[in-house]
């Protein structure tokens, strides 16, 4: 899992800086042979799925692992892992049209998809770290990862931080309503293995938010931080009320969700693979679905590491933990196109159809195999269970062109010469490109969000020079010697950003501007002087064992576009499906499958276009064409690459780039983007609740309403078009 921290620091190092902090803070076995002990909670759990047969749920999101070919001659992703994309073609509905949201990395993509909801709501639109305004004007560090109920998690600890609202928060500033609640409020132990903030993520501030300072856990952190990171980090179970796996015996905690609505109390959880694992299989060490115990690089046994989770390592987990009585599980599957070495150590950047690339590829798809039989001979499969695969984002390759031409990688290995991201110092470009002084951070990305030192308003002109700065950067490229002047391909401020759901209800995260770059580019920015020669901010890492080649966070269609498998009762074989959705809309169309709703209203909509009549509400199966209509055009106005939003960030590009007298076509353009970005919100949130409603009220939409909502949709639609024409 790739998370970024600052350039060259990742999701893959976070592991090692954590642990340090924290100190400083304080086989897959045939059926036959398998221990699977007596747990309560599968027994207790009341699916209400409509037809009855729904027993298990099991969601796998992966990371950066792609449908679509990145080399027109290499078969892609899934397409070498034909035991799942067969799974899910041959038994369900693959939606090839599916979209990640703003900004584009693994945590707003997962949670996002968790959550049903846009990032303005949940708390993570920048990521997987961010940076936040202090008092003083400068900003600092968070990390987009930490356990759901924690505070801002800014690494550097809490004696300079100044941001403690909570890390996942929601419009109302509170704690955003926890993904697990509706399985466990009917009786369902729910899983969680490496997804995203549903466990502790660290060990600095998670152990001290579940276990408390002063608890045996902590004191682990500080006297052996390698074994308690494998011990306490990575895995989990949420439990229903009626079960006694997460008992006082067996280490239960509290599961605490002060904010959720409703009230959520007398709920427990357990935390970390040294107490999850002997419940789940008392007589051995958790292994792999090959037969390996399961451990990291240095050899503590537990949870590998994020970038140890591989496909063999997660679906073992899944596999374990349904057998032992636990119907609810969702996972995280590391990328293949990247190199993770023994347990996640390394971090080596293929290129497509790569000798390693494939063969990881291969594995994975060997894993499912295992996966699929092992299910089988546990009686979970298609008919009784709902699968949900998806991935968090999609990616853009940086590197030469492979050789010999028209190598497939499959019969014919694919070489390259130079694999990575262009790294570049925007800070010290924009200084000697412009003469530019002006103090700014960076948080480090293909798409960078800038934080201008003092926090200044919109109209400030430091920030607005910048800002034109920005969309007139030019330097050599690396790869191809040339001058490259279309460097910067979108510029969005607060305005913009508003619309494209990255501000919160935490005012101190939302960036000065956000730059959209050529793809092949990954900025950070160092206090540097001028640049002495071209190649001295901007250049190719050398290939090695902490490399990147695969750029995600923009706005290109390759990094947008996503995928999401479903297989199970109720869920049409369409084979594929080109319907376009995004990832809010994976939630309600699960809980509608499962005869579930959430304590909130989801900005997503439940894809009825894919689900069996007999299983969807009467209320979404009245006026079908209205609905569709509907539907349709509220994705469009709402979602972060639908139409509306995409369009509205050209204009925004055209404002912040303007260099008119007073600044007038800036204003002018400002002001226009935030009057119709107030009118798509009232209107989404008009069509929202009507969708809303009818999905899990039972309300039939009303037809001159719905009618009356898709002509204001499209006449929003109209005015961002012609917004976009007239300049």
């Amino acid at each position: 899992m790739e998370r970024t921290l600052s350039m060259p620091v990742r999701r893959v190092l976070v592991m090692a800086a954590v642990m340090a902090l924290a100190s400083s803070l304080l086989a897959w076995l045939p059926l036959a042979v398998r221990s699977i002990p007596a747990v309560r909670g599968a027994d207790t759990c009341q699916l209400a799925s409509a037809n009855g047969d729904i027993q298990h749920v099991i969601h796998i999101q992966f990371d950066n692992t792609h449908l679509r070919r990145d080399n027109p001659n290499v078969p892609s992703d899934l397409e070498q892992m034909p035991h799942l994309l067969d799974f899910i073609r041959n038994n369900g509905t693959m939606l090839t049209n599916d979209h990640t949201v703003l900004i584009s990395h693994t945590a707003t993509g997962i949670l996002s998809t968790l959550t049903g909801v846009y990032p303005d709501r949940m708390g993570q639109p920048v990521s997987n770290s961010f940076r936040y305004f202090t008092p003083s004007g400068t900003s600092r560090t968070g990390v987009s990862f930490a356990y759901w109920t924690a505070p801002l998690f800014d690494p550097a600890g809490p004696a300079g931080q100044t941001d403690f609202t909570p890390e996942m928060i929601n419009e109302n500033g509170k704690i955003a309503p926890a993904p697990w609640v509706p399985y466990t409020r009917a009786g369902c132990n729910f899983g969680a293995v490496a997804t995203a903030n549903t466990i502790l993520e660290n060990t600095a501030i998670d152990i001290p938010t579940v276990f408390g300072a002063g608890s045996d856990e902590a004191a682990e952190v500080a006297a052996n931080p390698g074994q308690a990171f494998a011990d306490f980090v990575g895995i989990g179970i949420h439990c229903a009320q009626a079960s006694t796996i997460c008992d006082a015996a067996s280490h239960g905690r509290p599961d605490a969700l002060p904010d959720e609505p409703g009230g959520y109390a007398n709920f427990n959880g357990l935390f970390g693979a040294k107490y999850v694992n002997p419940v789940i299989k008392p007589s051995a060490p958790m292994t792999d679905l090959d037969g390996n115990v399961i451990q990291d690089a240095a050899g503590h046994v537990g949870f590998p590491g994020f970038d140890g989770m591989e496909a063999t390592v997660s679906l073992s987990w899944v596999a374990q933990m349904q057998e032992a009585g636990i119907p609810v599980t969702y996972a995280y599957i590391s990328d293949a196109h990247d190199g993770h070495g023994t347990s996640g150590n390394i971090h080596f950047a293929y290129g497509p159809g790569e000798a390693g690339y494939v063969q990881q590829l291969h594995d994975y798809d060997v894993a499912f195999q295992k996966f699929f039989e092992r299910l089988a001979a546990d009686g979970i499969n298609k008919s009784n269970t709902l699968f949900v695969f998806t991935v968090d984002e999609g990616d853009h390759f940086a590197g030469d062109a492979p050789t010999p031409a028209g190598c497939d990688g499959v019969t014919t290995t694919c070489n390259y010469d130079r694999v990575g991201e262009i790294n570049a110092d925007l800070r010290r470009m924009i200084r000697t490109q412009f003469e530019d002084t002006t103090a700014f951070s960076v948080h480090s990305d293909d798409a960078p969000t800038v934080y201008v030192n003092g926090n200044p308003g919109q109209t400030d002109p430091a920030v607005r020079k910048l800002e034109r700065e920005s969309a007139q950067l030019s330097w050599t490229n690396p790869y191809t010697g040339q001058v490259e002047s279309g460097i910067t391909q979108a510029l969005a401020d607060p305005v913009e950003e508003k619309i494209l759901h990255m501000v919160t209800a935490d005012p101190f995260r939302t960036p000065t501007f956000t730059l959209f770059a050529d793809p092949d580019w990954f900025f950070f920015g160092t206090g540097g002087g001028p640049c002495l020669t071209q190649a001295a901010c901007a250049f190719i890492p050398a290939r090695t064992n902490q490399s990147f080649a695969w750029n995600h966070g923009d706005i290109q269609d390759e990094i947008a576009s996503t995928w999401v498998g479903y297989v199970g009762p109720g869920v049409r074989h369409l084979g594929s499906s080109d319907v376009w959705t995004d990832h809010t809309d994976v939630r309600p169309t699960m809980l509608s499958l499962l005869g579930l709703v959430d304590d909130y209203r989801p900005d997503g909509r439940v894809v009825f276009e894919i689900l069996d009549d007999a299983v969807v509400p009467a209320s979404l199966r009245t006026d079908r064409a209205t609905l569709t209509r509907l539907a349709q055009v509220y994705k469009q106005i709402t979602a972060t690459f639908g139409d509306f939003d995409m369009t509205t960030l050209r204009v925004s590009t055209t404002a912040l780039a303007s260099s008119s007298p007073n600044d007038q076509t800036y204003l002018h353009l400002s002001d226009k983007l935030a009057t119709i970005g107030a009118k798509r919100d009232a209107v989404a949130l008009q069509m929202s609740t009507m969708l809303t409603a009818a999905a899990f009220g039972g309300q039939p939409i009303n037809h001159a309403q719905a009618s009356g909502l898709i002509g204001k949709g499209e006449g929003l639609l109209d005015q961002a078009h012609e917004l976009a024409a007239g300049n």
